[in-house]
């Protein structure tokens, strides 16, 4: 289809088809979810679960054409080969933009299985979304503050536990999780605010992927590790959808989960999870090398999908 001139109007244009696409996938999804409650047969629910996964893959599978056909994007994405849509995978990655997700979905639809991700607990009542992501499995997940635990000592290990409950799920069919790992979205301000030794990157939290390996553990079949930068710069949804970004890079590393960091208590062994937080570290600072390769020397060792 013919490409609209670069600025607002093409912005329009695709927000319009995102949200159309949004409604049209996303009511039957509400809707088939409602079988999911009043019927209790396993089976029966396993097999509605299934139709659902196929319905938000069409829905990620849609936006993606819808980029590909409104945009001028230069993908530079590698690694993606040997990935299998029948295996359980934990996705970390660096986070600098909502487009992220949306990068994600993209570049590993139908490749592996349906992305699962952690949601805050308040997005449960997003209009039509909050009921999908329930119906899809998708784990919310509630934070508590120091001084909340502190005043509620029962909170504390909220989180393991809600991630434990959710993976128990994730056991019965093919499942990946994407995890990212910083907590937040990279900006020179969080930067220094936490004093991040990383020029790209902000400090990793290990204990999100931690409890994922744990519960999962040896089902998993890969960690991907995906780093993501935007040469033009970070960049909005709206950045996208209106022509003002030529270039994305997508790198996925494949690592094998060692035992020792895939099996371990990182909440009451201390020297583990000082080895659990010392070997994320190293991983992340791979990543930060990276990105400065691509940010700061041109995108030239990034593959051309």
């Amino acid at each position: 289809m013919p490409k609209l001139p670069k600025g607002p109007l093409r912005g329009l244009v695709l927000m319009t088809l995102f949200i159309a696409n949004t409604f049209v996938v996303g009511v039957p999804i509400v809707i088939i979810s409602l079988f999911k409650v009043v019927v209790p047969i396993a089976a029966f629910r396993r097999w509605i679960g299934a139709v659902l996964m196929r319905l938000a893959e069409a829905w990620v599978a849609i936006n993606a054409v819808l980029v590909r056909l409104t945009q001028r994007i230069d993908w530079r994405v590698s690694g993606l080969e040997g990935l299998q849509r029948d295996g359980w995978y934990l996705v970390i990655a660096n986070h600098r933009s909502w487009v992220d997700i949306l990068v994600l979905q993209t570049v590993f639809s139908r490749r592996i299985p349906f992305l699962k991700f952690f949601i805050k607990d308040s997005l449960k009542w997003v209009p039509v979304l909050g009921m999908a992501w329930w119906a899809l499995d998708m784990p919310f997940m509630k934070r508590y503050t120091k001084e909340q635990i502190a005043r509620r000592p029962e909170l504390r290990g909220t989180d393991l536990k809600a991630t434990q409950r959710a993976c128990e799920k994730f056991r019965d069919h093919p499942t990946s999780v994407i995890n990212f790992v910083e907590g937040t979205r990279f900006t020179p301000v969080k930067k220094a605010a936490t004093r991040s030794p990383y020029r790209y990157l902000l400090r990793p939290k290990a204990g999100g992927i931690a409890f994922v390996m744990e519960a999962l553990g040896p089902i998993l079949s890969d960690m991907l590790d995906v780093t993501i930068a935007y040469p033009d710069g970070d960049c909005s949804l709206w950045d996208v959808c209106c022509g003002r970004v030529s270039t994305i890079i997508v790198d996925v590393q494949r690592r094998k989960l060692p035992v020792r960091q895939a099996a371990g208590d990182y909440v009451g062994d201390g020297e583990f999870r000082g080895k659990f937080q010392e070997w994320l570290g190293n991983v992340w600072a791979e990543k930060d090398v990276r990105l400065a390769g691509w940010l700061d020397q041109g995108t030239s060792s990034a593959d051309r999908r």
